[in-house]
């Protein structure tokens, strides 16, 4: 085929992006969610998960070009049986009551608003041992694994993996500045969970004195302490805080990212496409910008927004970039 007649599409002036800005209401899906159990085990789902599939990737189960996104419920008593697989996978916890994840045979018990790591090709499993239902964000780079071809998954022999650290060791570890000396115990030198009582207090004490950025309020973003890097190779998450009153100035980067919102109420304005429109939230909704579609955020009350994207795989390609409109 000649290149002069597919140029334009191969290499436009902006990116071609199929995925669509959109936003799922928590207290909608919520039912839905809970009604699966009525149809389907834990163990027999293997993962009772809801697919938060962007409308315009239709088919494709993705949120965005890179990244899976959806909401996974275990119930009462409910074990989610040991596996692993080559797609890396975090969870940002929306409501828990005395469950615990446990990753390559450490448990990593959670709390609403924790931010929880699952690398590539780790086992895990889900233990609930309390008495309501548990409901977490799943996001993975399924996407990213699929487009380069390497997509694995295993299931243990039994139904669980072997405990071999104490719960939260990951954290006394490699969660303070500070790294055991000698060789590595663990295959994952990273803390496999962020807490959000920390993470809240640190925005705490950053807006005491810090200026708010024009775009992000205050932003912050979750890493490996080990290199400074992203969370995950290829999933970049962060937290950021919005002041009541709060009236964004636009931004669009190359990134296309998910968002969940903690706490707060308010309003994201899409300024491109489908200019004017208005995407607004609450507790728990999940909302999703691709990339390089300028949006602006703005806020009624204090919020508090959890979001994860590909930037950590763009900035190592030497593909990301951003345009803020102040």
């Amino acid at each position: 085929m000649p290149l002069w007649e597919r140029i334009a599409d191969l290499l436009p002036a902006e990116p071609l992006i199929a995925s669509r800005p959109f936003l799922w209401d928590y207290d909608r899906l919520r039912p839905t969610l809970l009604e699966s159990a009525e149809l389907i085990g834990a163990d027999e789902a293997e993962r009772r998960v809801l697919v938060l599939e962007n409308p315009g990737l239709e088919g494709s189960s993705a949120v965005t070009e890179t990244l899976f996104g959806g909401l996974q419920l275990i119930m009462p008593g409910e074990i989610a049986p040991s596996h692993r697989h080559s797609p890396a996978a975090i969870r940002f916890i929306l409501e828990c009551d005395r469950a615990f994840t446990a990753v390559e045979g450490e448990r990593v018990y959670m709390s609403p608003g924790d931010f929880i790591l699952n690398p590539s090709w780790a086992w895990h499993d889900h233990v609930h041992e309390g008495q309501k239902p548990v409901i977490w964000l799943d996001v993975l780079d399924l996407p990213t694994v699929r487009a380069l071809g390497p997509r694995f998954a295993e299931h243990y022999a039994e139904h669980r993996f072997p405990e071999r650290h104490a719960a939260g060791d990951s954290s006394y570890r490699y969660g303070t500045n500070m790294r055991p000396v000698g060789p590595a115990e663990t295959a994952w030198p990273v803390p496999l969970s962020f807490p959000y009582r920390a993470t809240r207090a640190a925005l705490e004490r950053l807006k005491l004195n810090h200026a708010w950025d024009s775009c992000h309020g205050l932003k912050m973003e979750y890493i490996d302490p080990m290199t400074g890097g992203p969370a995950l190779p290829t999933i970049s998450a962060f937290l950021q805080l919005l002041p009541a009153g709060f009236n964004g100035a636009s931004y669009r980067t190359t990134e296309g990212s998910i968002f969940c919102v903690v706490e707060g109420r308010g309003r994201v304005r899409i300024e491109s496409g489908d200019a004017g429109r208005i995407l607004a939230f609450k507790p728990r909704d999940i909302f999703v910008i691709p990339c390089w579609v300028p949006y602006s955020i703005a806020a009624d009350e204090e919020t508090v927004l959890f979001s994860a994207s590909d930037r950590g795989t763009q900035i190592k390609l030497g593909l990301w970039r951003e345009q803020r409109g102040e």
